[in-house]
């Protein structure tokens, strides 16, 4: 095979596959690296759903963005045939005066004329039988938000890129990256491939990468789990029962109704061990606590869905200080484009931000790069070289 391209893409998770696809739709001369066959289950895009929200919790500027991936994720349903995305809507609730991020998302809802409906505790537990919350909990309903089919997507931006020109080698390691002046070389076990530019996008691994390019970023890996329990589906199967987020005093949850069976899957946000990608244990009920938090929040505020754990799973968030994402270039090498930090809500954006890292691979425009996301903030100032 051709050993020259215009762009290689190290990572074609979900943000590399998205990005690939949108560079060869430009007609762009793309290779995309993984270490694995995505999807796959060895990174952080797994689990059968994820949650899109568009009254965003953790800060208004990202809702251009969420809308913006909303509309390419509905394309690609569209364009793929594949079922890309379930309208459940999305409820979040949390004690009355306890949440910050509730406050953020409703500030966000009105700040972009975003449809939310507020409620009680009591009109809660009224439209869902399932929640069990104290009367003076209040909650928001996003009627336009729902779920997610991660593997579904990467499937889809797989075949879409390699329809339109994109190479993909899977199951290759990169072993190291030389970047000379305009120029980047990506050694690995079946070669060395050169182009004029690289997007970094390795999720979990991509501090070990970028070590390689003299970056020392604070990225922090994190062990998480998730697990899928039976529950009464007359209450929690997905027509009647909306996806979900609930910070409360034992912490922040999140979880999704059950689809066809699947039974209810939970999981915390605000807990997880640091973790070596590499040595990850993923074994699921290794520690108590893997099943332990998660049955816990069901059997406070949805016992209905406390039942038998059907399946549980591991997988990474890899956590920026702040919790903001990096999209940027490097700070000495323009040519290296960094797609970093997604900090366990990053996939809903992997639509949008392909579409954008595409743009810096190719035109680039100064208004491809968002401060919110700058290589150069004060959070992410731990290394010397920045």
């Amino acid at each position: 095979m051709d050993k020259y391209f215009d762009v290689i893409v190290v990572g074609a998770g979900s943000i590399g596959m998205a990005s690939g696809y949108f560079l060869a739709k430009q007609g762009i001369k793309t290779l995309l690296i993984d270490a694995f066959d995505p999807p796959h289950a060895s990174g952080s895009h797994h689990g059968d759903t994820r949650i899109i929200r568009q009254a965003y919790g953790e800060g208004r500027d990202y809702v251009p963005l969420v809308l913006r991936a909303q509309t390419l994720w509905n394309e690609l349903e569209q364009v793929s045939g594949d079922k890309i995305f379930a309208q459940t809507g999305v409820l979040s609730f949390s004690p009355e005066g306890h949440s910050s991020f509730l406050d953020e998302a409703i500030a966000s809802a009105k700040a972009y004329s975003l449809p939310i409906e507020m409620m009680n505790g009591t009109e809660v537990k009224k439209r869902w039988p399932g929640i069990s919350v104290p009367d003076h909990y209040r909650a928001i309903f996003e009627p336009d938000s729902g779920v997610l089919f991660p593997e579904n997507c990467i499937r889809a931006y797989r075949k879409l890129a390699e329809e339109n020109g994109a190479i993909l080698l899977t199951n290759v390691p990169v072993t190291n990256i030389q970047v000379g002046k305009g120029s980047v070389s990506v050694e690995t076990a079946k070669g060395v491939f050169t182009a004029d530019r690289i997007i970094v996008s390795g999720g979990a691994w991509n501090g070990k990468i970028l070590s390689k390019l003299g970056l020392n970023l604070p990225l922090l890996p994190t062990r998480q789990t998730i697990g899928w329990f039976e529950a009464d589906e007359d209450l929690y199967r997905d027509t009647v029962f909306p996806a979900f987020t609930a910070e409360v005093p034992e912490g922040m949850y999140y979880g999704f109704p059950s689809f066809r069976g699947s039974g209810v899957k939970i999981g915390r946000h605000d807990y997880g061990q640091p973790a070596d990608p590499d040595t990850l244990n993923r074994e699921f009920g290794y520690y108590p606590e893997d099943e332990g938090y998660l049955r816990n929040f069901l059997e406070s505020h949805m016992p209905q869905a406390a039942g038998n754990l059907k399946k549980g799973s591991v997988c990474m968030y890899t956590k920026t200080p702040d919790e903001h994402f990096i999209i940027d270039r490097h700070p000495s090498y323009p040519h290296v484009i960094i797609a970093a930090g997604f900090s366990g809500h990053g996939f809903k954006f992997a639509s949008a931000i392909g579409e954008r890292l595409s743009r810096l691979a190719s035109a680039w425009k100064p208004d491809d790069i968002l401060p919110l996301f700058s290589i150069n903030r004060p959070t992410l100032q731990k290394n010397d070289e920045l």
